[in-house]
């Protein structure tokens, strides 16, 4: 009777032994890792992504995109295209992880020449150097837009200034670096950047006692660079039909705009 109940003491306490045993396993099946677990082993992807994550930070959080973890998950790294479409930036044949890390999206890191990849984001930029061809649509975009993304560069930094006195801020108001040989300004331009590249105009101008040296050149050459006006765009016709008839040609009589009335004294013989 005895050796029969300590039989059945050891089949109850292996049963509940088993039990136990079993409890412990379905308990470790259902323990679930969550976003707060992963920055426990992984403390850089989190904090660049506190920093920098755009996206990335606002709309999604790791397991978003870490589905699952190794060695359960065989590969929890997923591909970019898995969200990223719809334009053509997306269907490039490039390796996205070349320029963008995606714990900090927007830090783009440039390496080697690019072109291909920035204009199809950048359209509007290459549309400028496509109708306005000049050395600037020659070069790679990180040529001048180096190493970051979002990087502009000062002109100065490859070009020398028109005068001395000139700055990068200057450069603007004539030029844009998408399109730097079309030049454009605004009214308010001042006659002092354009006696940078047109000095002996502008002192032949500033020596005339004609009225058109206290005006400045932008009100005449308005808007874009080589515009000539008529002289009958701001005088009309001054004179009578016929005196316009004989002389067609304002600067028959009164020399050329920036030196009116100057004719050089005839010698006698």
């Amino acid at each position: 009777m005895l050796k029969y109940q300590m039989k059945k003491l050891m089949v109850a306490t292996f049963a509940i032994a088993l039990v136990a045993c079993l409890g412990s396993v379905a308990f470790a099946e259902q323990a679930v890792l969550t976003v707060a677990d992963c920055g426990k082993c992984h403390s850089v992807q989190p904090a660049q992504i506190a920093a920098n994550g755009a996206s990335h930070q606002t709309e999604i959080d790791c397991q978003a995109c870490h589905e699952g973890h190794r060695p359960s998950s065989a590969n929890n790294i997923p591909q970019c295209n898995n969200c990223h479409e719809g334009s053509a930036h997306y269907e490039l044949k490039e390796d996205c992880l070349g320029c963008h890390n995606p714990h900090q999206p927007l830090n783009v890191t440039l390496t080697g020449e690019h072109k291909t990849v920035c204009v199809s984001c950048h359209a509007g930029p290459n549309k400028e150097m496509v109708a306005s061809p000049s050395k600037h649509a020659t070069f790679a975009c990180n040529f001048c837009h180096a190493d970051t993304h979002g990087n502009i560069p000062s002109c100065l930094d490859c070009h020398q200034p028109h005068s001395e006195s000139m700055t990068q801020a200057n450069c603007s108001t004539c030029h844009q670096a998408h399109k730097p040989l079309e030049l454009t300004y605004p009214a308010s331009t001042g006659s002092q950047l354009c006696a940078a590249c047109h000095d002996s105009v502008f002192a032949t101008l500033s020596a005339s006692p004609a009225k058109h040296s206290q005006i400045a050149c932008a009100t005449c050459h308005a808007s874009k660079h080589k515009t000539v006006p008529q002289c009958n765009d701001c005088h009309g016709l001054p004179h009578a039909q016929s005196m316009h008839d004989r002389f067609p040609k304002c600067g028959e009589c009164h020399n050329v705009a920036h030196d009116l009335n100057n004719w050089p004294v005839k010698k006698k013989k």
